[in-house]
């Protein structure tokens, strides 16, 4: 069983100008492990350029720190989806991420591209809900869950691959003890 722990940086806006339903994916990082106390086999990274919504909003590329020449010599979503799907491989393999937010954005980018969703909802797992259920607290940011457990944030955050590495540090002592 491989566990995909990944993170999506998608477009953005602080001023209301654009709803839910209107942002897109610009962002993949995820790491690929051979089981829940496994090796890290490999990472997957990559920009993904926008469609709808063009250029990046001053709001996104400050808080990403993601450049408008990135995404824009990016490929799109329909090219780089499917790459995805076959680096996490045949199944059985489960994809977690901090959240529900980015299991949504990826069904909600494939639905935009007319492409099939090859996931099932029970094929996630929300890292966040499992860090509240066992340090017994109410579900934080990961930055917030990175100071609990006395883990330093590295990279930047708001990075797709950064933040999978650092949600991958968190995932590896929620797992610790299980078999």
């Amino acid at each position: 069983m491989s566990y995909i722990i990944f993170d999506l940086e998608a477009t953005c806006w602080n001023d209301g100008s654009y709803g839910r339903d209107q942002m897109e994916t610009i962002e993949i990082g995820a790491l690929k492990l051979n089981s829940r106390r496994g090796l890290i086999e490999s990472e997957f990274s990559t920009f993904v350029q926008p469609v709808a919504t063009h250029p990046l909003s001053d709001f996104c590329r400050n808080l990403t720190s993601i450049r408008q020449k990135d995404v824009d010599e990016a490929p799109q979503f329909p090219d780089v989806f499917p790459r995805f799907v076959e680096w996490c491989g045949p199944e059985p393999f489960f994809l977690c991420s901090w959240g529900n937010y980015d299991f949504g954005q990826l069904r909600q980018d494939c639905a935009r591209h007319k492409l099939e969703f090859p996931l099932a909802s029970d094929q996630h797992i929300n890292l966040k809900i499992e860090f509240a259920r066992t340090f017994d607290t109410k579900p934080c940011g990961m930055e917030k869950a990175l100071r609990r457990l006395e883990i330093p944030l590295v990279g930047t955050h708001h990075r797709g691959i950064d933040d999978a590495r650092n949600i991958t540090e968190i995932a590896l002592i929620l797992w610790a003890d299980l078999d």
